[in-house]
């Protein structure tokens, strides 16, 4: 059986309150629904300022998720760590993490928009500083233990229910990042293969005495999005679909490496570069049986700010169609 994942961020152009309500009710019906196929995983991220609303709260997303679901993990992708109080956070993750008993990921991340920082009072210039103070506080929190923070001693309880920590990588493509984990003995999580990265991260691991392991999306990685008639679907949900990419690639500079970064400006160029992909429910289930153990579905099924309606019918031919022709 392959494994789904559904990504959300909730983009509504225009914003408009009652539409992003729905949007992000549909979420949670959504997530529900693949509870009830059986599991798989929710990715969510944390962006700031967007003007098409892209989500700003991934922790009150993902606790949210989890408690709609039993059977169904959520992977924040990423946080970032230094908008947040440490203790804050380490005490949110704690929560969630114990109520959810222990289906919750988390992927710290500086992020790359400087105005994110600005916005939330903090240096970009001192940002892995940040990083570094916030990853120590949130380690010692989860110990239950107190500590010295800032001068003073603080305890955070309750202890979370994965031990020693929650499920807690960091993220990154540059030696700094791959340093920065392997000193917190921490795994990490590539945006990007980097494999002259990666084979830093591990020298730096023998190096500071800590054992982690690296993780990165796959080449040939892109999203999934289900049609009966493929060029119906690309003038159905192509704009959308597009509309997502270009945001995100507006936000991207050259040192930036993403799996998830397009450079197409037109649909017909994103259908062409293949990083997000529209399929049939037939060729949906060739591909899965011809990736067999390997096969995932990287769905987005509300992106871009696409009409609910046709983000259901995804979800319809995914639970009627491919997956019971995969039983």
């Amino acid at each position: 059986m392959a494994l789904t994942m559904m990504r959300f961020n909730c983009i509504q152009p225009g914003l408009e309150p009652n539409e992003m309500a729905d949007r992000y009710n549909a979420m949670l019906d959504m997530a529900q629904v693949l509870d009830e196929l059986g599991g798989g995983m929710v990715t969510l991220e944390e962006h700031h300022g967007a003007e098409n609303g892209w989500s700003s709260s991934p922790l009150t997303m993902a606790a949210a998720i989890l408690s709609r679901t039993k059977n169904v993990s959520v992977s924040i992708s990423a946080l970032l760590v230094p908008l947040h109080d440490p203790l804050r956070i380490a005490e949110d993750i704690a929560v969630i993490d114990l109520m959810s008993k222990g289906r919750l990921t988390v992927i710290g991340g500086l992020g790359y928009r400087p105005s994110e920082y600005e916005a939330h009072g903090k240096s970009w210039a001192d940002r892995g500083k940040i990083m570094d103070e916030c990853v120590d506080t949130m380690l010692k929190a989860w110990t239950g233990e107190p500590f010295e923070y800032r001068g003073t001693t603080v305890q955070v309880t309750p202890r979370p229910y994965t031990q020693p920590h929650p499920m807690f990588l960091l993220g990154g493509t540059s030696k700094p990042a791959a340093r920065r984990a392997a000193r917190f003995g921490l795994p990490i999580m590539w945006a990007a293969p980097v494999p002259e990265i990666e084979a830093h991260y591990y020298e730096k691991c023998a190096e500071y005495g800590t054992q982690g392991f690296a993780m990165a999306p796959p080449e040939d990685f892109h999203h999934v999005f289900f049609a009966e008639d493929v060029d119906a679907g690309w003038a159905a949900m192509g704009e959308h679909i597009l509309h997502e990419a270009t945001t995100y690639s507006s936000w991207q500079t050259s040192d930036i490496k993403s799996s998830a970064h397009s450079h197409a400006k037109t649909v017909a160029e994103l259908r062409e570069e293949g990083l997000y992909q529209i399929v049939s429910p037939a060729q949906a289930v060739e591909e899965a049986k011809a990736a067999g153990d390997f096969a995932v579905f990287a769905m987005h099924p509300l992106c871009g700010g696409m009409p609910i309606s046709e983000s259901w019918k995804q979800v319809d031919l995914l639970r009627n169609e491919i997956l019971p022709a995969l039983a």
